[in-house]
């Protein structure tokens, strides 16, 4: 077709009403277990997502075989579907924690393109990725990004990390199942897992009995100490295992920063201590949080964290496969608020 300008107004003027609509159905979904929204337009997709208002677009017509992921999670997706073989490229090879992403990376059919700040462009290039998959941490469009965009290489920016239901962030299955022509599979996987989690989640609500178990969320950061806000991703999965954080302020997604005085009121009404930075033993939390070294809560059996399955580099499989199975985590939490913590496999109880 030539470049008729009353086909690229009335191309243009398409894509804008997809678009629109698509943001104002997922900003009405906010927080709910939706899932990402697809459109057909002569046998091609287009794939608009949403969460917290920021939307993205991808316009495809036959399955993504080179893919270049700069997100942990998106190399996490592609793994559970078992088309992982598809990634050509990521960003940090030291905080994935696949196992076959790294025996690729040995045998030199994955490479590791650098971080945003700075990425390999020429290695990008050399790639021939179909597509690269990224995230934002803010409204604006990072420079790498519009550099990528220049040199012919197609970005789908996915936010899936400001989805604050676990399902709904356990949906974008479906999304990369589209792009890798496995949307039967994805479809599968996905109402196995919201089965699993649902599951988990009604048999607490049906057994519990009296007020559910107080636990104190993590650590101070540069002596800011964040909780996370009631409608929070973590807030939702301590409350769908029969607890509720300590602090967290209802309706509010957003983490809240509290001081240390705070923090140390709240421990002393709490059952439990969960996600505690890097620590794995009791003498290095008490070491970081030296106002409660003293704490009852440094007993045995009532500090846990999510790093059980983390790199030498730093990296965490709790952020990444925990993304795909949070019927995982939940059914971590709900052994740990029962106090029955067998067979974790994202937490640990520290030493």
């Amino acid at each position: 077709m030539g470049k008729n300008p009353l086909w690229i107004l009335l191309y243009a003027a398409v894509l804008a009403v997809l678009v629109v609509s698509c943001v104002k159905t997922a900003k009405s979904a906010e927080n709910k277990d939706d899932t990402p929204s697809f459109f057909q337009l002569n046998d091609k997709y287009a794939i608009t997502l949403s969460p917290a208002g920021a939307a993205d677009t991808l316009w495809f017509d036959k399955p993504l075989e080179r893919v270049v992921c700069m997100s942990s999670s998106h190399v996490a997706f592609l793994d559970a579907l078992g088309c992982d073989s598809v990634v050509v490229g990521v960003s940090g090879i030291g905080y994935h924690s696949s196992p076959r992403l790294q025996e690729r990376y040995k045998k030199g059919e994955v490479f590791d393109i650098g971080y945003e700040a700075a990425p390999d462009y020429e290695r990008l290039v050399a790639l021939h990725p179909d597509l690269v998959t990224t995230y934002t941490v803010s409204s604006a469009v990072p420079p790498y990004i519009t550099k990528l965009n220049s040199l012919g290489i197609r970005v789908l920016i996915l936010n899936e990390h400001l989805e604050q239901s676990p399902l709904a962030r356990a949906s974008y299955l479906k999304l990369f199942g589209a792009l890798t022509n496995r949307r039967a599979k994805a479809d599968s996987l996905y109402a196995r897992i919201a089965g699993n989690y649902n599951r988990l989640r009604d048999e607490v609500a049906d057994t519990r009995s009296g007020e559910p178990r107080k636990v104190l969320m993590n650590i101070p950061y540069a002596d800011r100490w964040y909780i996370p806000g009631g409608e929070n991703y973590m807030a939702r999965l301590v409350r769908d295992a029969g607890g509720e954080v300590l602090g967290a302020e209802p309706g509010r997604s957003e983490s809240s920063v509290i001081s240390l005085e705070k923090a140390w009121e709240l421990s002393s009404g709490a059952d439990l201590w969960l996600d505690v930075g890097n620590c794995r033993t009791v003498d290095q939390l008490r070491s970081q949080v030296p106002l409660l070294k003293d704490s009852p809560l440094l007993l045995p059996g009532k500090v846990y964290n999510n790093n059980r399955r983390s790199t030498p580099a730093g990296g965490n499989d709790f952020w990444e496969s925990g993304a795909v199975r949070p019927d995982l985590i939940l059914r971590d939490l709900c052994s740990i608020l029962r106090g029955t913590p067998d067979s974790l496999y994202f937490y640990q109880e520290l030493e």
